[in-house]
């Protein structure tokens, strides 16, 4: 039995039986790198991939060639990658105007085209600041590769440096479909949701109003689950989406943070989390939970710019995080010196961390490119694939992952081992004292 309060909402979410044998973890980004390109190799009927960005770049080349060689070789493959419309039409933060990368994708599809290959932008919002396409999920055939990551050189670690996430690899027909099913039939079936691979002719008035109207049917989409009757005592995967306030996976979340009993193990690569997500820990360590919560070391956030190197204003969320994180420490440290409440940072050399999810009473965990954040809870949209394991069938596993998790933590035992606001860098001062006096700060964290 699935252990919540009556009220809620997962009492009335389908699942999906699963085989343990059918659950495996990887443990790295070039795991991740090596395992995506063999299943595109060994792609028989279908690739659909939904991913943030593809970035055109050394690790986003190796995955558009990749495709591009098995729709070749089988002119049967249905290969159709999902991307953020917005994301995929600009160039990188803090490098100027840029075409971004559908004009690459648009050139590539010109030198080799290939009827079975088609590259769509989703426009969640009219503008990428109100809310991008955050879904994630790799179908190749039968087999689901989740992870929060994205197309490019870090996430991939092609070079000297690797962005650090959750891998998780599902060999089953039922959850493959059901996320295959969502990509074609709510996003690629849309109106405004656009061919980035060829030249783009609706005028942004109508692609405008096609997005609004796009932005109403994704409030309202879900996944589609068959009814299956096989017992519900074992294993089962309950694949989730959602997007804007209330919507269903807010209430998953802060469902499962109530739900704990024993421990709750938390991820989150920016400490800025909701406010309704903050009142459950509370709750949570009130009923004396232990609660664990990993975040990446300021120097490990993907936007940290090293003092050495010239400062942009994007280049303060880092340290805006890491005074939530010291406010947060503060107001806990009684249960932080009890040992009830365990912070870790992650930092390894000049790797980053963008590790998500939650970790429930050992029974249950999300897996997730869900960020935690303001963000995530309004704008964007999000999805997850929530894992109930009430015989524990996948424990050996999942402690691996954790430990694999920690490998590179370092406990804070005390708020004080945060820097604060005259520590930091004279630039970052500047700009957080600025935006603390006119209230920005709060605006940011609902933002970025």
């Amino acid at each position: 039995m699935l252990f919540f309060p009556p009220t809620d909402p997962l009492r009335s979410l389908p699942g999906i039986p699963l085989h343990p044998g059918a659950v495996s973890i990887l443990h790295s980004a070039t795991d991740y790198r090596e395992q995506l390109l063999a299943l595109i190799r060994q792609a028989r009927h279908r690739i659909h991939l939904c991913a943030l960005y593809l970035q055109e770049d050394e690790g986003g080349k190796l995955i558009l060639d990749a495709l591009y060689a098995a729709a070749a070789a089988n002119p049967a493959l249905d290969i159709r990658v999902f991307v953020d419309a917005h994301r995929a039409r600009r160039g990188l933060i803090g490098h100027g105007k840029q075409e971004g990368n559908a004009g690459w994708y648009r050139q590539r599809a010109q030198a080799q085209p290939q009827n079975n290959l088609a590259i769509y932008g989703v426009p969640v919002q009219t503008r990428e600041l109100f809310g991008v396409m955050h879904l994630k999920g790799y179908v190749i055939d039968d087999t689901v590769l989740y992870s929060g990551a994205s197309l490019n050189n870090v996430y991939l670690h092609v070079g000297d440096k690797y962005r650090f996430d959750r891998y998780h690899l599902i060999n089953s027909a039922p959850l493959a479909s059901v996320l295959s099913g969502y990509m074609l039939d709510t996003l690629a079936a849309h109106p405004a949701v656009m061919r980035l691979d060829q030249a783009i002719k609706q005028d942004k008035a109508s692609q405008n109003q096609a997005t609004r109207q796009l932005r109403k049917t994704l409030a309202q989409s879900r996944y589609t689950v068959a009814p299956h009757h096989s017992s519900t005592a074992g294993l089962q995967v309950f694949p989730i989406c959602g997007v804007g306030r209330n919507n269903p996976f807010n209430k998953v979340l802060e469902s499962l943070l109530y739900s704990a009993r024993q421990q709750i193990s938390i991820c989150t690569p920016y400490f800025n989390l909701p406010r309704p997500l903050l009142k459950a820990i509370d709750k949570a360590l009130a009923r004396q939970v232990k609660v664990e919560i990993i975040v990446g070391d300021k120097t490990a956030n993907d936007f940290y710019i090293p003092p050495s190197e010239p400062f942009k204003v994007i280049g303060g969320l880092p340290y805006l995080y890491e005074m939530n994180l010291r406010r947060f420490a503060k107001q806990h440290q009684a249960a932080i010196q009890t040992g009830q409440l365990t912070l870790r940072l992650w930092r390894h050399n000049d790797n980053s961390y963008h590790l998500k999810g939650l970790w429930i009473d050992q029974h249950l965990q999300l897996i997730t490119g869900n960020n935690l954040n303001p963000r995530a809870f309004r704008l964007d949209l999000e999805n997850g694939l929530l894992l109930h394991d009430p015989l524990g069938q996948l424990a050996a596993i999942t402690a691996e992952e954790l430990g694999n998790i920690r490998q590179h933590t370092q406990i804070v035992s005390h708020y004080q081992q945060l820097e604060k606001l005259q520590h930091y860098p004279e630039k970052v001062r500047k700009l957080l004292s600025r935006l603390n006096r006119f209230r920005l700060d709060k605006l940011f964290h609902r933002l970025l």
